[in-house]
């Protein structure tokens, strides 16, 4: 099937990219889990294991017409673009509307975390229109993906650890599997760790240090790069890590793993449940309409995006 191009398609990707970079800076709501939703979890699977390092070989005749034409027909058949796209939506989440988000989050807890559980709640019915459970082996794997989510989802295990460069780089790896797996979120990974405080201020700290080196003073911002370069260094290498195994468990068991993922989703439910309850003294009418009417919306996004993306999922 030919995939969409032009302005409406890539701005469509870009978006798609704000949600996922937006979902996955707020304990509770995985990146993966908006790619499903949003119909790119298989094509950002293809584009990520699709990167060929030989693409190097280019590099010594880029001078030459030949040799850019040659790099950038390897880029395409890669989908290069897509990620690329995708990934700018993700950073500027990360800067923008994550901000907005996590200030949601704080101050109201409630109703955004009953958005998100109306979100993923939809999520899960939607998409379990497009598998089979029928089976005992898929009963079991449901089952299996559930447990899994709902134990890692245990608002009582985050905790506080010491930051080190290594542990900097192995939060890196173990928070970016929820650009690739559904239903677990790297932020919350990232409370269980210890991190979430202090990986959530390194682009503040980085950019005080870019300040700062505009004014001659340049030890800041190498002392903020440091542990920003070595954090991205372990995401890479956990989400190349991660999205082999994903597509090797989806060209053998392609089934049987989007069943595991969906029920992911719905075990996942366990942390938007126990911030809206916990963050609801008593149940009133003015209550009952914070905590329904935002999961009703999140619902209805849902509805909307399956309905208006499907052409563009692709």
């Amino acid at each position: 099937m030919s995939r969409p191009t032009g302005l409406r398609a890539w701005l469509a990707i870009y978006l798609k990219g704000v949600c996922m970079g937006s979902a996955d800076t707020v304990p509770g709501v995985s990146g993966g889990t908006i790619a499903v939703i949003l119909g790119i979890y298989e094509r950002l699977i293809a584009a990520l294991t699709a990167l060929d390092p030989a693409i190097v070989r280019h590099l010594p005749t880029l001078h030459t017409t030949e040799g850019r034409s040659a790099l950038a027909a390897d880029l395409r058949r890669a989908d290069v673009p897509f990620l690329l796209a995708l990934g700018a939506g993700a950073l500027s989440a990360a800067a923008t509307v994550a901000t907005v988000m996590h200030v949601a989050v704080t101050r109201y807890p409630a109703p955004t975390y009953a958005f998100f559980f109306g979100l993923i709640g939809a999520s899960a019915v939607v998409l379990y229109r497009y598998v089979e459970i029928g089976t005992p082996r898929r009963i079991a794997v449901a089952a299996i993906g559930f447990l899994v989510a709902f134990s890692i989802t245990d608002p009582s295990l985050a905790g506080t650890s010491t930051t080190t460069l290594p542990v900097l780089f192995a939060a890196g790896a173990i928070a970016i599997s929820a650009m690739i797996l559904p239903g677990i979120s790297g932020a919350f990974l990232l409370l269980l760790m210890g991190q979430y405080e202090y990986v959530s201020g390194i682009p503040r700290r980085v950019f005080a240090g870019l300040l700062d080196a505009l004014g001659g003073n340049v030890d800041p911002l190498v002392d903020s790069l440091v542990p920003f370069v070595v954090f991205v260094s372990g995401a890479l290498v956990g989400l190349f890590s991660v999205a082999y195994a994903v597509r090797a468990a989806l060209n053998r068991y392609r089934e049987d793993t989007f069943v595991f993922l969906v029920s992911l989703m719905v075990g996942a439910l366990r942390l938007p449940i126990r911030e809206v309850t916990d963050n609801v003294a008593a149940v009133s009418s003015t209550t009952v309409f914070v905590v329904v009417v935002p999961a009703v919306l999140g619902v209805v996004a849902v509805l909307l995006l399956d309905r208006y993306t499907v052409d563009l999922e692709y």
